[in-house]
């Protein structure tokens, strides 16, 4: 059989084809398609690495011509034009209407790499070494990111102990009954506490991996406003929720706060190619040459794609407030799927968003009838209790209601309430 080399040669890490098994050979917005031609909505978005969709048109083109017209495509960091053109639009459109006076930095192509680069710099900054992150975090899979990473399966994978990192309680933790920040503060202030005070903490406004928990916007300013009391650096890990994936680009905007560190990486080359960055404040630039680099940390594919994704997503407020629209659309449609099982509750922000259900084994079951029904979702959380919902900034409103229609049925069957066609679903 044609899938035998998979089972043969490929190792068993694999996850993702594990639970879709179908061989995707095309794909275009929102959609992708079998080697057979079967179509399949895409929820997943390359776990948010294509906010705008499969293979836009225009970017597309961009990076054929690049390609024929034989521009640099590695380069570590060495000027381009691409590069030049990419930092000069970052700032334009992104930095300068936003007042961020960050500086750039390229740590390499992932999300693990910026985050890596981040801790690095927050200690070499500081002089501190200890990190503090949250319960239920996700950063990364090397050792640095594993280290503030709640999910105890993924930091059993680094074979030693984590250490100079603690986790420190996320929002709503203890459901409300303990006033936030109680331990941290009082530690921070206590001369006789014992605990050194941190070089950075880590958080993400919307935690992706750890079950799609949501930071209330006073929160994360709280936070802000302790750290800096306390000159403690504020790292805010964007990777998955930036680039607009919860209405904005950054995802903490809303709060009104001005992180000192910021991890970019997934949708900002705007086509689901290799790129990060890591923003910082202008003063903790104290890097010495070379002293942080990386073979690929200059993806000039990346660089093109990138700078044009700015201009044609975020040059003015239209593509947010259709995107806030579409929010909207989807909210209320996961409300009504939720009425379906006593317990359900809708979790995450945004197009960052999904349903937690009281029975662990239902967001599993879920996910596969959603496959059986041609929808790619894929499941989030400690016990995988969530099911999670990152459908390309771009989609139609036909098709997102096509997919929550999906969702609600294959909620039905996955409960063993039905698998009638849903409510939600479109007129023809």
């Amino acid at each position: 059989m044609a899938t035998d080399i998979y089972e043969s040669r490929e190792s068993q890490v694999r996850s993702y084809s594990k639970n879709w098994p179908a061989s995707f050979e095309k794909a275009s917005g929102a959609y992708q398609y079998t080697e057979h031609g079967t179509r399949y909505l895409d929820f997943f978005s390359g776990a948010g690495a294509l906010n705008y969709g499969h293979n836009h048109p225009e970017l597309r083109d961009l990076i054929v011509d690049y390609v024929a017209n034989d521009g640099v495509t590695h380069s570590l960091d060495m000027k381009t034009p691409a590069k030049r053109r990419f930092l000069e639009t970052f700032e334009r459109i992104i930095l300068e209407p936003r007042n961020l006076d960050y500086k750039v930095m390229f740590p390499g192509p992932t999300g693990t790499n910026t985050v890596e680069a981040a801790l690095k710099l927050a200690r070499k900054v500081t002089g501190r070494q200890h990190i503090l992150s949250f319960t239920n975090a996700f950063h990364g899979m090397t050792l640095g990111a594993l280290s503030v990473t709640g999910n105890s399966m993924k930091r059993r994978g680094a074979g030693i102990p984590l250490t100079n990192s603690s986790k420190i309680p996320y929002d709503d933790y203890f459901d409300g009954d303990i006033p936030d920040f109680i331990w941290l503060e009082k530690v921070l202030e206590d001369s006789g506490s014992g605990v050194d005070k941190p070089a950075a903490v880590i958080v993400e406004t919307v935690q992706g991996e750890g079950g799609l928990n949501a930071a209330r916007l006073s929160w994360l300013k709280a936070l802000a406003d302790l750290l800096r009391r306390h000159q403690i650096l504020l790292i805010v890990d964007d990777v998955q929720a930036g680039c607009g994936r919860t209405g904005r680009f950054f995802s903490f905007e809303e709060a009104g706060i001005h992180p000192d560190i910021v991890c970019v990486s997934k949708s900002i080359s705007g086509y689901g190619l290799p790129m990060a960055l890591t923003l910082f404040r202008r003063e903790l630039d104290v890097w010495e040459g070379g002293e942080h680099n990386g073979t690929f940390r200059g993806n000039n594919l990346a660089f093109v794609t990138a700078a044009r994704a700015l201009e044609l997503f975020w040059s003015d407020d239209a593509f947010q407030n259709e995107l806030a629209g579409k929010i909207d659309e989807l909210a209320e449609g996961l409300a009504k799927i939720t009425e379906h099982v006593n317990g359900a509750t809708v979790r995450g922000r945004g197009f960052l968003t999904g349903i937690c259900f009281p029975d662990a084994d239902t967001a599993g079951k879920v996910a596969a009838e959603a496959y059986k029904r041609n929808l790619l979702l894929e499941t989030s959380g400690p016990k995988d209790e969530v099911i999670k919902i990152m459908p390309p900034l771009t989609i139609s409103s036909e098709d997102l209601h096509k997919g929550v229609a999906i969702i609600e049925d294959a909620v039905l069957a996955a409960t063993g309430q039905s698998d009638e066609p849903s409510r939600l679903r479109a007129p023809h």
